[in-house]
């Protein structure tokens, strides 16, 4: 990772995300699709949603995604009730605390264990889930499917590969932190 410091004072934040990187990470990483219904036969196995819009439109065709990452929040606007997605029916649900522009211990650690478990699981962030595309595709299997939101455009669908998961590595190590510390959290890689 860029830097050994750097980032937030508090040691459980393994990275953030400098100034100079922000442009990186407002180029969707896949192409954008805004009709759920017709994303779906395009899914791979698992399906990964980081968003809460995302994860609503996917579970309203009937796609209850494998690993679903919620803040509550879209576009810096808590969501009414009426517009969260249902959270219902997941085997496991993980409460994590992340800040925005970094990526926490807490939910790096909750990442593999939420693809791999078998279960359908929730992670519920308080604070921003917004940079968990990232760690996400770095550790997901071939063939999975990453689906996040593009504010203002609509959901963009990264079919996991070789190609997919050495671009989000590097996005990785471009942000401020500590690398060894992220490659435990992750579970190696």
């Amino acid at each position: 990772m860029a830097g050994g410091e750097g980032g937030s004072d508090d040691p459980d934040v393994l990275l953030t995300l400098p100034d100079e990187l922000r442009g990186a990470f407002k180029d969707p990483l896949g192409p954008i699709h805004t009709d759920a219904s017709r994303l779906r036969p395009d899914l791979g196995d698992p399906v990964i949603t980081v968003g809460d819009v995302v994860t609503r439109h996917l579970t309203r065709t009937g796609v209850r995604p494998d690993l679903a990452i919620v803040d509550w929040v879209t576009e810096r606007e808590t969501l009414p009730e009426s517009e969260k997605p249902d959270i219902t029916g997941y085997g496991e649900r993980i409460d994590v605390e992340n800040p925005a522009a970094g990526l926490s211990a807490a939910l790096l650690r909750a990442l593999g264990p939420g693809i791999e478990r078998g279960e359908k699981t929730v992670i519920v962030v308080d604070g921003e889930e917004d940079l968990a595309t990232v760690p996400v595709l770095a550790v997901a299997p071939d063939g999975a499917s990453v689906v996040y939101g593009q504010p203002g455009e609509g959901m963009v669908h990264v079919p996991v590969d070789d190609e997919a998961r050495m671009r989000a590595r590097e996005l990785l190590a471009e942000m401020d932190g500590d690398d060894q510390r992220v490659r435990d959290a992750l579970g190696g890689f």
